[in-house]
C-alpha cells in the first residue's frame, strides 16, 4: 500500500500490485462509482501475472479514505481531477520514477481517466477504458428513465446532503457534488465540473494518446451508443475497441461487473495491448546513432 495525502487533509491508500520479475510498464486503475479498491485485486494480481504492475486509486469516500460523504462533507469532481488524482500520481511517479505510466478505469473511473488525460496529455502514456461510456440520456434504449433519474439524483443528494446509493442500490454513499457533476454529464452529454474553468471538451478532442476501449457485450449500463459518445470526444485518441462475449469470460454474462469475476481475459488484452504500444513508443523514443 501506498499512503498518498492531498493539499486539504483528504487521505487515501493505493493499492499496489507488482510483477515478480523486473517491470517498466504501470497501470494507474480507477475504480467504478462507489467501487473500493479491493475489488480490483484480481485484475490486478493479473495483469502483474503478465507483465504490468497496477496501482489501483481508492477514490475519496470510499474504502480506506478518511472521509465519508455528508451533509457536512462534499466534493465533487474538482476535488478528485486536481487533488486526488494529482497527488497520487505525483507519488506513484516518486516512487517508480523508471515505469511508464499508463491511466485507466472501470465505468466512471473510464470517464475521468479520460478527463484527466484531457487535462494533462503528457502524465501517461496512454487510456484503457472497460465497461465506460458517457451517461448521455439519449444514447440509452430506455433513456428517458435516466433522464428523470439525472433530475431526481442531485435533488435527492441535496435534501440528505449525500446521495445513499447502498440503500437504493446505486454505486456507495456519494457526495452531492459528485452526483451534480455525474447528472450534469448524463442531462447534456457533455462533460463539466463545478469550480472549474477548464474546457473539458476542447482538452478531449486535442488528446492525441492510444487507447483501448474493451465494450461488454451484456451491458446495459455501457452499450455501444453510451461508449461511442465517449470514444467521439477523442477523434484524434490512436483507438483500438473489442468486445468482450460471454465466451471470453467462461460463459458467465460480459455485463457492466461480471467480469470482474473472471478478470483474466480482459487482463490478457490489456497487457497485450499496452506492451504492444510500449514496444512502438520506445523505438521511436530512441536517437537515431
Amino acid at each position: 500500500m501506498l499512503p498518498v495525502s492531498s493539499g486539504d487533509g483528504s487521505r487515501i491508500e493505493l493499492l499496489c500490485i507488482h510483477p515478480a520479475s523486473e517491470w517498466q510498464r504501470l497501470l494507474y486503475w480507477l475504480p467504478a462509482m462507489g467501487m473500493p479498491a479491493r475489488h480490483y485485486l484480481p485484475l490486478a494480481e493479473a495483469l502483474a501475472a503478465r507483465g504490468v504492475a497496477v496501482v489501483i486509486h481508492e477514490w475519496r469516500g470510499i474504502g480506506s479514505s478518511n472521509r465519508r460523504a455528508g451533509r457536512h462533507c462534499n466534493w465533487g469532481y474538482r476535488e478528485l481531477l486536481e487533488d486526488d488524482l494529482p497527488a497520487a500520481l505525483s507519488a506513484v511517479r516518486a516512487r517508480w520514477p523508471q515505469a511508464a505510466c499508463w491511466l485507466g478505469g472501470h465505468s466512471l473511473g473510464g470517464q475521468l481517466s479520460s478527463l484527466y488525460a484531457g487535462l494533462h496529455p503528457l502524465e501517461c502514456a496512454g487510456l484503457v477504458l472497460v465497461a465506460s461510456g458517457s451517461p448521455y440520456w439519449r444514447r440509452y434504449r430506455y433513456g428517458w428513465l435516466l433522464s428523470a433519474a439525472f433530475s431526481a439524483a442531485p435533488v435527492l443528494a441535496g435534501l440528505l446532503g449525500y446521495l445513499p446509493g447502498r440503500r437504493i442500490g446505486f454505486g456507495g454513499n456519494e457526495a452531492r457534488g459528485v452526483i451534480t457533476d455525474w447528472a450534469r454529464s448524463g442531462r447534456t452529454g457533455r462533460y463539466a465540473a463545478a469550480g472549474m474553468q477548464q474546457d473539458f471538451e476542447h482538452q478531449l478532442a486535442s488528446l492525441k494518446l492510444p487507447l483501448l476501449a474493451l465494450r461488454l457485450a451484456d451491458d446495459w449500463l455501457g452499450p455501444s451508443p453510451s461508449l461511442d459518445w465517449l470514444l467521439g470526444k477523442m477523434p484524434q485518441a490512436h483507438g483500438t475497441l473489442d468486445v468482450i462475449t460471454s465466451q471470453d469470460l467462461a460463459g458467465l454474462p460480459a455485463d457492466h461487473f461480471g467480469w470482474m469475476k473472471t478478470p483474466q481475459p480482459i487482463a490478457e488484452r490489456i497487457a497485450d495491448w499496452i506492451l504492444a504500444w510500449d514496444t512502438t513508443l520506445r523505438a521511436h523514443s530512441k536517437p537515431i546513432a
